[in-house]
């Protein structure tokens, strides 16, 4: 069964250009990082075309933006994390939120603790603590985030 796209490769909000990674929610609405449209949609169980939470607003750094986007994880107030991999940081988009915020890797790429360089995957323990694949570093960091920012 399909849940998102299948309408050939696009930027329409019923299709899905070079999609990278997936998450599920409690609600069964499916979340997608599009490497080649720069952005995330949610496509809400049994929905036709997806909505845009994130980015879409073509390739770049600035805080509307993302630059090919990896690993995505939406907490359970629909804040959505996403890996923006080449721009080397992580971003959160607040439910509704026209531009995201930088929580990790705001130093440029680089291989010191607080640099990112290619970042794919992430994801949470129950503490709240962030784990980043650090793709292009060849490791896995854990952040201590504040959810208050």
């Amino acid at each position: 069964t399909v849940v998102a796209g299948d309408n050939g490769s696009g930027n329409r909000l019923d299709q899905l250009y070079d999609p990278r990674y997936v998450f599920v929610d409690r609600d069964h609405s499916v979340y997608v990082s599009e490497w080649g449209n720069h952005r995330v949609m949610k496509w809400v169980e049994g929905a036709k075309q997806g909505i845009v939470v994130a980015g879409d607003q073509g390739q770049g750094n600035d805080l509307t933006q993302l630059s090919c986007p990896q690993g995505v994880v939406v907490d359970q107030l629909g804040t959505v994390y996403v890996a923006d991999g080449w721009n080397h940081r992580i971003m959160r988009w607040p439910n509704g939120a026209k531009q995201g915020s930088v929580i990790v890797g705001e130093n440029g790429a680089g291989g010191q603790a607080n640099q990112l360089n290619y970042p794919i995957g992430l994801s949470f323990d129950r503490h709240g603590n962030l784990y980043v694949v650090d793709y292009g570093n060849h490791r896995v960091q854990k952040f201590n985030i504040e959810f208050n920012k």
